[in-house]
């Protein structure tokens, strides 16, 4: 995408008025610091009224001075790393660009981005640098003039420090935040200055759902596990939206986790609130498969041609993958995009929410964790070793011996989603099953994988011949899938009888 995208590492410490910065040379591995540069910030942040994107741990700004004046969006990370866009300022100064806007869609929905609040800073830049000269990190002392925006303005003042990582090392980040506490400073109590401005107007609980029942009681285990991936597929949106690199994978991932559990544990809720939202969630996971089949055949095929002997590699081969496979993935991800910006897909994620909030558990969802979730499972298993023992009719047919074994891959999901659920209340038991059925499924996936393939380099060589090309290619690498999927039935047998083993299952209720 255009404009700059890295990920932010860094601390805050709230900092009394009269607080000396340190010599910030004591920090270890620290051999000069830079003269001081002071520079004059001012930040407009957008949300929706009722604070959506805060609720989220996302923020949209547009800053003038300093270095980085522009449009700025951060979105949740992992730890204490978050990814921020940078756009340039341009313009336009009342609403934010629409390539932003995009990509807090999945939060902002079909609402509407205004101005919350306004934050003037006067800012004094540290730069640490180590003993190549190089910048490790940068120490920001903020003294900073909060305005909320609204019907009323209020104003509000405070000072803090910033530590940032430049090319230095989270240990030094570390080292940098001992020294600022030892002068007096303290760990932030609010995760950033619009949080701070915000004050009593940010609801702490805004996405924090109702407790549903006893903190070690099944409801409550489940819904802290659908909450995860709820929170990890608003998450990856951001991502699918601007294309990178296996985000439509991992979005795909969370929403099958959630379907699948849902699925799994659909006595503990009340079916007529869950079902519609499974049926959604299988269509927003067909919308997501496609562009992920796609990019997973175009990866695959692409592979395999580059491992062929050069002389081996007859005709446009490459060409044609780039024309067919590359517009399928092109055509598959516009179509994503548009659903990903329909009302039906907000109406989804709205149901989710409020799922999480006010979750209609049944009686079922009060009993202890330790009784209800392995008797869960365990159903998950039966439905398992059905499919496996119909794959495993003699009188199939190759291709009805294909579609039964990508039904025991799907029955092997459901029960290994089920089993991750129960790992924080069961322990090892529960985590060492959902291994082995994993490496079930995962052989099971590259079988999969193999079929599909050779249907596609099938309509690949049709296509060649017609257009006067040389098939070979496309045979020989039909050839190869074949054994591939051969290697993968005989992988299988080996790897049903070890998930098949009792001692897998003797946690089970």
């Amino acid at each position: 995408m255009a404009g700059d995208r890295q990920t932010e590492v860094e601390d805050k410490y709230d900092v009394d008025e009269d607080f000396a910065v340190p010599d910030l040379t004591a920090v270890p591995g620290v051999a000069s610091v830079d003269e001081p540069k002071e520079m004059h910030l001012d930040a407009t942040y957008f949300d929706t009224a009722d604070l959506r994107l805060v609720a989220a741990k996302v923020t949209l700004r547009r800053r003038t001075g300093g270095d980085d004046a522009g449009w700025h969006l951060k979105l949740p990370g992992v730890g204490n790393a978050r990814t921020e866009v940078h756009r340039p300022l341009g313009r336009t100064v009342r609403t934010p660009p629409k390539a932003l806007v995009g990509q807090v869609r999945v939060w902002v929905r079909d609402g509407t981005l205004a101005p919350v609040v306004r934050l003037r800073t006067t800012r004094v830049t540290h730069v640490l640098r180590g003993p190549d000269d190089r910048a490790l990190a940068e120490v920001s002392d903020d003294r900073v003039t909060a305005e909320q925006l609204g019907d009323v303005v209020t104003v509000s003042r405070w000072r803090e420090v910033e530590v940032e990582l430049v090319d230095g090392d989270r240990k030094l980040l570390r080292r940098a935040g001992a020294l600022l506490v030892k002068a007096g400073a303290r760990p932030a109590t609010s995760p950033s200055k619009l949080a701070r401005a915000l004050g009593g107007r940010l609801d702490e609980a805004a996405r924090a759902a109702r407790p549903p029942g006893p903190a070690e009681s099944a409801g409550a285990h489940v819904i802290g596990y659908l909450r995860q991936h709820v929170d990890l597929l608003e998450a990856f949106d951001p991502h699918v939206r601007t294309d990178q690199p296996d985000s439509v994978h991992k979005m795909r991932v969370s929403t099958r986790r959630l379907r699948s559990v849902l699925g799994a544990y659909g006595p503990l809720f009340d079916r007529s609130v869950t079902d519609p939202i499974r049926a959604e969630l299988k269509w927003l996971g067909g919308a997501l498969g496609t562009v992920r089949d796609d990019e997973v055949m175009d990866e695959r095929l692409r592979g395999k041609v580059r491992s062929q002997p050069r002389e081996l590699v007859l005709g446009p081969v490459v060409a044609r993958l780039d024309r067919e496979l590359r517009g399928d993935y092109r055509r598959a991800h516009a179509a994503l995009l548009t659903d990903l910006d329909s009302p039906r897909y907000f109406r989804l994620l709205d149901a989710l929410d409020a799922l999480l909030d006010a979750p209609p558990l049944t009686e079922l969802a009060a009993e202890p964790a330790t009784e209800v979730l392995p008797a869960r499972v365990r159903k998950t298993w039966r439905r398992l070793r059905r499919a496996a023992a119909y794959a495993d009719r003699p009188d199939l047919t190759e291709d009805e011996r294909a579609t039964r074994l990508h039904a025991v891959r799907k029955a092997a999901k459901r029960a290994r989603y089920a089993a991750d659920a129960a790992v924080p209340t069961i322990g090892a038991d529960a985590a060492a099953f959902a291994a082995r059925v994993k490496d079930l499924q995962s052989i099971l996936g590259e079988h999969h994988d193999s079929v599909v393939s050779r249907d596609l380099l099938l309509n690949l060589a049709v296509g060649a011949y017609r257009a006067g090309e040389n098939a070979f290619t496309y045979g020989r690498l039909h050839a190869l899938e074949e054994a591939v999927a051969a290697e993968e039935e005989r992988q299988y047998v080996r790897a049903w009888r070890a998930a098949s083993r009792k001692k897998l299952r003797r946690w089970f209720r």
